[in-house]
């Protein structure tokens, strides 16, 4: 039966009259007549209001590694409940979750908990500031690091000057800290190093996504962050890695341990806690104890104790299974089976990012100036994912995010997905019989740091 989404485009029409764009976040708004509302999840699964069913890669943004309805994570979840509440008062469950992320992290030493990653990048910004007796933080261009306005910034341009500052994004407001960030590029150390000679003095910490989400082909090359950790070290900067995504997903040690670096201060996100609301500050002791004697860090929701047990939980399968493992193995699969069926179509294509949550990328042959180039990846890919959801795949709606992995996708999700890919494609070359094809020959390769170890 074809999908139809006639409830969901019902409630959103009832939903505008109380919110904006129909949704409590941007994230859920996919257009007036796509928006869908979700009835229910479990495992790798979701079945919105119109009862259409779907294997979920988004999975949150990522967070859900351990899938939906988990039976484990749901006992640790009641058992946080029967606790009573938020009590702006400490528990046990604080040490518990703070021991798990300091055996799995050795950057780890001391933890802080926060409601959302953005807060714990904005407190670890703080904590940096207080340390160093520095105000001014270089950044990474193009990335984010939460919806807070002291974490949202736009680049100003293809080609910036040394020390170019960022402007406010997304309707942040302007401020005069917004002249206190510096953007760099991306790998590029000679960048770095020429900023922090002429501004370290005024520089208190280095913030960086190494793996983000959305731009996987931007991703740092360990060799960078090598360099980067030894040019923080000369100029007494310290070093923060925002592992908001990537933290227990690409690894038990999270980017750290995938690309070889220690961080001074990091932050995690929602993962920790497969998908719960919760986020935490982590990093060495000398600068971590400023919390208390001169930093406030905290608030009266933070933590709560059903996302305390929750990640106790979560934390203790990711270190003590091979889940990380399983993830990584179904991944590899999935690209393998839906290269196989591009290259069957001389669909040009390369798959970036580490297998538990890749990104596909399609018509990268050919000049990056060649609009034809340009025209096959944007619509192609655009059909693409509209097939995928109708047949029941959930990807992101611009086909522009990773494919998430969790322990919960199985032999039976690989095969639907891979059959329903197989129809996807050949549905989409079907719809644009004109659309130029170019043959898979020169397609980029991912980094090394990402290619198979089989």
């Amino acid at each position: 039966m074809a999908r139809t989404l006639k409830r969901s485009n019902l409630h959103f029409e009832l939903a505008l009259e109380r919110l904006p764009l129909g949704v409590a976040s941007d994230r859920g708004y996919w257009g007036d007549d796509r928006t869908f509302y979700v009835k229910r999840a479990s495992g790798a699964r979701l079945w919105d209001i119109d009862d259409n069913e779907y294997i979920d890669y988004r999975l949150g943004g990522g967070q859900a590694i351990l899938g939906y309805a988990d039976s484990r994570v749901s006992k640790a979840a009641r058992a946080g409940i029967s606790l009573g509440g938020a009590f702006a008062l400490s528990t046990e469950l604080e040490f518990a979750v703070a021991e798990r992320i300091a055996t799995m992290v050795p950057a780890a030493e001391l933890v802080r908990f926060s409601n959302s990653e953005a807060e714990a990048v904005v407190d670890a910004l703080r904590l940096a500031r207080n340390f160093t007796g520095r105000d001014a933080i270089a950044v990474v261009e193009g990335r984010s690091h939460g919806l807070l306005g002291a974490v949202v910034w736009e680049a100003v341009g293809r080609e910036r000057p040394l020390g170019a500052h960022p402007a406010p994004g997304s309707g942040a407001v302007r401020s005069s800290s917004d002249r206190l960030i510096y953007e760099v590029p991306i790998n590029d150390i000679d960048r770095l190093d020429e900023l922090l000679r002429s501004h370290g003095d005024q520089i208190g910490a280095f913030l960086i996504e190494p793996i983000p989400p959305h731009r996987l082909s931007m991703a740092a090359d360990a060799a960078y962050l090598a360099e980067a950790r030894a040019l923080c070290d000369r100029f007494g900067v310290l070093l923060i890695i925002d592992e908001a995504t990537t933290g227990f997903r690409v690894a038990k040690g999270g980017a750290q341990e995938f690309l070889g670096v220690r961080a001074d201060l990091c932050t995690f996100g929602p993962s920790i806690a497969s998908g719960y609301p919760i986020a935490a500050l982590a990093g060495r002791e000398e600068i971590m104890r400023r919390i208390g004697a001169g930093v406030v860090q905290g608030g009266s929701q933070i933590p709560h104790p059903v996302s305390l047990a929750v990640a106790d939980k979560t934390l203790e399968i990711l270190d003590r299974t091979d889940a990380l493992e399983q993830i990584a193995k179904f991944g590899w699969r999935m690209r393998e089976g839906m290269s196989q069926a591009l290259s069957r179509r001389g669909i040009p294509h390369v798959f970036v990012g580490p297998p538990s949550m890749s990104m596909l990328r399609c018509g990268e042959s050919g000049s990056p100036e060649d609009p034809e180039r340009e025209k096959f990846k944007a619509v192609f890919c655009e059909y693409l994912a509209a097939h995928l959801h109708e047949f029941g795949i959930l990807c992101e709606a611009d086909f522009g995010g990773p494919w998430f992995i969790s322990t919960a996708h199985n032999e039976l999700c690989l095969a639907e997905t891979l059959a329903k890919f197989e129809r996807a494609v050949q549905g989409t070359l079907e719809r644009l019989p004109d659309l130029p094809r170019r043959t898979a020959s020169g397609t980029r390769q991912p980094p090394s740091s990402f290619a198979n170890p089989s």
